[in-house]
């Protein structure tokens, strides 16, 4: 393995020149400057002191800007994570406290493990079986769980925070009486000026400018405004190096947690950098390697008082845009937020909570996907229902059951359409050599005597009953005038043992029937499969033929001509 793969830093890292630091740094500069105020606002959600979302932004961006395979993917405090953070350790100590941090970052430290240990044995493929409709429902549920939860510091009511959308629903209904005037009128301003700057540009460093302002705002009307919640202090200085707290019960309990945010943390990172690759044609996405920068990052990250991180679309979006071309734009924004520990901290003494919460408000309203739903309605509704269901677990039942939910639904879909392949019925296009599927090309000219069969799947033990049960249906459609069936296999990339099985099962049954059954376009492997089953003990090679064409002629005519050459090549490559 090549020294690149395994550091890509070494990839760009060489190369570099000052064109490419001049985006880099404005780049590295907007992010931090959006991730110093998110950081804090994400550490609340997870139910942690704010100075632990500047630590989770530390180390595992910069152990990511060495290992990551995507050099615009910005690693961090995510709203999503910080929540199944929350609901996860919430149920094993009390919110805030040294326990709970503690957890917190051990929960880091086997979400890391786990990931790494993922990619180095090249497990980066589990996670397709996570479908886009089961991403969709589940994100789309989880930014409206965040938005809620939130309510509590943009209005000032100590609502309770749940992972279940009519838990906090029931309990808003009944305390929703009771906001601030003053902090909601704060928070709802905040909301406003965030997504009018989006509209004018994307760049502007919204989230900056509304803790600027909240600051000055209770800085110098504090008094006035007294029943206004701020952050406080926030201890100044860089994180120490200590060991996570081990106790196997505790891994034990926290096991189902850990996957979730696995599961989770690997599909934003995945997501977002397969989508900022798209835009460029310098570097490639390589998921496992991918999995290992996650990892390293977690683990890192955990020995330095992080919890678990993952990639940010809100912010990585913006590295992207600002002119970000190599790792170097993270390891800037690493730099600010060590500067900000080292010396800024007392200046977040006054922000507003209700500020956070209004920035955390509008970063996950775009992660509520009414559009992909839409689609799907009129594209593919099984998928639809697939999105709606995942929906609507995780809003009612809580995140974990909600993964499941959309994994386990995922796998159901999957079996489901593997069992029951396409297989078409084929027809000849009038004056010529080919043949289509007679549903849907009406003029195709179809033999009484003759079935043409199309299996658009590999035949294996999941669909070959499927496969029986269609093809005797269809040969007793046609009824005593059928002599010929003729099975194309170009579409056959695999068959298994039950499926050849199946196979030698019918074709005997056939003979007793006096059919004969030919089979068209089948490809090497699947041939080498038929022949080391033992299919020429009950067929010969004059029943295997390129194409249909060639079949039907054979039969029509009689010419041995194209037949005996195939045949002849069935001979060499068995032998």
């Amino acid at each position: 393995m090549k020294i690149k793969e395994i550091l890509p830093i070494l990839e760009w890292l060489p190369k570099y020149n000052k064109v490419l630091f001049k985006g880099d740094l404005v780049a590295g500069v907007t992010v931090g400057i959006v991730l110093i105020p998110q950081g804090i606002a994400y550490a609340l959600i997870a139910g942690l002191p704010p100075i632990y979302g500047l630590y989770c932004a530390l180390i595992p961006q910069l152990i990511y800007a060495i290992f990551g395979s995507s050099r615009q993917v910005a690693i961090g405090p995510v709203a999503m994570d910080s929540l199944i953070v929350a609901t996860g350790v919430s149920t094993l100590a009390v919110v805030g406290s040294d326990n709970y941090i503690a957890i917190a970052i051990l929960l880091a430290l086997m979400v890391g493990a786990i990931q790494f240990i993922m990619g180095v044995f090249n497990l980066g493929f589990i996670v397709n079986f996570l479908s886009k409709p089961v991403i969709t429902g589940f994100t789309s549920a989880i930014a409206i769980i965040i938005g809620l939860n939130q309510l509590k510091n943009l209005l000032g009511v100590p609502f309770v925070q749940s992972d279940q959308l009519h838990t906090i629903l029931v309990d808003i209904w009944l305390q929703i009486g009771d906001f601030s005037v003053n902090t909601a009128s704060i928070g709802m301003c905040a909301i406003f000026l965030i997504m009018l700057s989006k509209k004018i540009d994307k760049r502007i460093p919204n989230a900056l400018i509304v803790v600027v302002l909240g600051i000055l705002i209770m800085k110098y009307f504090g008094a006035v405004l007294s029943d206004v919640s701020i952050v406080k202090e926030i201890p100044s200085g860089l994180p120490s190096f200590s060991m996570p707290e081990f106790n196997i019960e505790r891994i034990r309990e926290l096991l189902p947690i850990a996957l979730t945010l696995v599961m989770v943390g690997y599909l934003e990172t995945i997501s977002i950098g397969k989508l900022l690759e798209a835009k460029q044609d310098v570097y490639r996405i390589r998921p496992n390697q991918e999995l290992i920068a996650l990892g390293l990052s977690n683990m890192f990250g955990s020995l330095f008082k992080a919890y678990p991180s993952a990639s940010s679309f809100s912010r990585s979006a913006i590295n992207e845009e600002s002119g970000a071309k190599t790792g170097m734009a993270a390891l800037i924004s690493v730099l600010m937020v060590a500067i900000t520990l080292l010396f800024l901290t007392p200046l977040f003494y006054y922000l507003p909570k209700t500020i956070l919460a209004a920035i955390i408000i509008v970063a996950v309203l775009g992660l509520v996907n009414f559009t992909e739903a839409k689609f799907l309605w009129k594209a593919n509704q099984l998928d639809f229902w697939l999105l709606l269901v995942t929906f609507l677990a995780t809003l009612f039942l809580g995140i974990e059951y909600g993964i499941s939910a959309g994994v386990s639904l995922s796998l159901v879909v999957l079996v489901f359409r593997t069992s029951r392949p396409h297989i078409a019925e084929l027809g000849r296009v009038p004056n010529s050599n080919f043949y289509r599927n007679i549903e849907r090309f009406e003029e195709v000219i179809v033999d009484e005597d003759i079935l043409i069969l199309r299996f658009d799947a590999q035949l294996f033990y999941a669909n070959s009953s499927y496969f029986r049960d269609k093809l005797d249906d269809l040969t007793l459609k046609k009824g005593a005038a059928l002599k010929l069936i003729i099975l194309d296999a170009e579409s056959i990339n695999r068959v298994d043992s039950t499926g050849v099985e199946m196979l030698k099962e019918r074709i005997r049954f056939f003979q007793k029937k006096q059919l004969l059954f030919y089979f068209a376009g089948v490809k090497g492997p699947v041939r080498d499969a038929f022949f080391r089953s033992g299919f020429l003990e009950i067929i010969d090679g004059q029943h295997f033929y390129m194409g249909i064409h060639q079949a039907v002629k054979f039969y029509r005519t009689g010419d041995t001509a194209v037949q005996e050459k195939y045949a002849k090549y069935i001979q060499q490559s068995n032998t």
